[in-house]
C-alpha cells in the first residue's frame, strides 16, 4: 500500500513562477516541444470568471478516442482541478493541436491500472512520487493503489 508521507499544496512564489514556465511556450507557439507528454489546459476561473491556463503532465493518452487523462498532483485545492469541477466544459492544446474538451474525474478503479501504465511506460518517473507526497515499494499492487488514491481526471473530446 503507498504510503502518504506529507501533504502537498500547490506551489507558490518562485516555484509557482517555475510551474507556470512552460505556459509561456505554448503561448509562443512552441507547445510541440512537449510531445504528447505535456498539455496546456484553457479553462475558466471559477470566481473570476477569467480565462485561466495551467499545463499539465499527461499520464495516459488513448488515441483511440482521443481521451487524455491528466493527474491533478497538487490534489484537491489545485486551482485548475476546482475550476473543472465549476466548468468542466475546457480546451486543450497538445502540441499544437487544440481540442475542445469535457473534463470527468476518474474512478479509482480506472485510475489504478492507469497509473501501473503510467509507470511502466516512463520508469523515470517513479522518482518523482515522494513530490506527490507518497512512497511506493515498487510493486504492481502498489502503484495501482497509489492510482487510485491520487485524482485522475480524463478529457474527453467534445
Amino acid at each position: 500500500m503507498p504510503k502518504k508521507i506529507r501533504d502537498v499544496s500547490p506551489p507558490s512564489g518562485l516555484n509557482r513562477a517555475f510551474f507556470r514556465l512552460p505556459i509561456y511556450f505554448y503561448r509562443i507557439g512552441l507547445g510541440g516541444l512537449f510531445g504528447k507528454r505535456m498539455l496546456l489546459l484553457n479553462h475558466t476561473g471559477r470566481k473570476s470568471g477569467k480565462p485561466r491556463q495551467a499545463v499539465l503532465e499527461i499520464v495516459h493518452h488513448d488515441s483511440v478516442n482521443s481521451t487524455f487523462v491528466v493527474n491533478a498532483g497538487f490534489g484537491p485545492t489545485s486551482d485548475w482541478y476546482q475550476n473543472l469541477l465549476a466548468n468542466p466544459d475546457v480546451s486543450i492544446v497538445v502540441g499544437r493541436q487544440p481540442i475542445d474538451v469535457r473534463a470527468e474525474r476518474l474512478k479509482p478503479a480506472q485510475a489504478g491500472p492507469l497509473m501501473l501504465n503510467f509507470v511502466r511506460q516512463h520508469p523515470q518517473e517513479t522518482r518523482f512520487v515522494s513530490f506527490l507526497g507518497y512512497t511506493v515499494d515498487g510493486s504492481d499492487e502498489d502503484w495501482i493503489a497509489l492510482g487510485s488514491e491520487l485524482i485522475l481526471i480524463a478529457l474527453n473530446p467534445r
